[in-house]
């Protein structure tokens, strides 16, 4: 349970619902997320080690595609859940 808590999963979880809302404010077609993610993910990195390096890099893409994942679960499930209700 510690484990879920963790700062690693609430980066994960903070950069799908920011992606999300982005998304949906700024209305943003599908094939820019993924560079908008990067450069979150990455920037969220790179401030959380207070450094710049290849592994604050990777760690930053890591966050980008769970991140990405997330929000394309969260829209998936949605679409579902409307698709059902018809």
């Amino acid at each position: 349970m510690e484990q879920i808590l963790s700062i690693e999963f609430t980066a994960y979880v903070a950069l799908a619902v920011l992606l999300y809302a982005i998304r949906q404010a700024a209305n943003i077609p599908n094939r820019y997320i993924p560079i908008v993610a990067v450069f979150l993910g990455v920037a969220f990195s790179a401030f959380e080690s207070r450094a710049f390096s290849f592994d604050v890099l990777i760690v930053g893409l890591k966050y980008a595609l769970y991140g990405i994942g997330s929000v394309a679960a969260i829209k998936y499930a949605i679409e579902k859940a409307e698709g059902d209700g018809q």
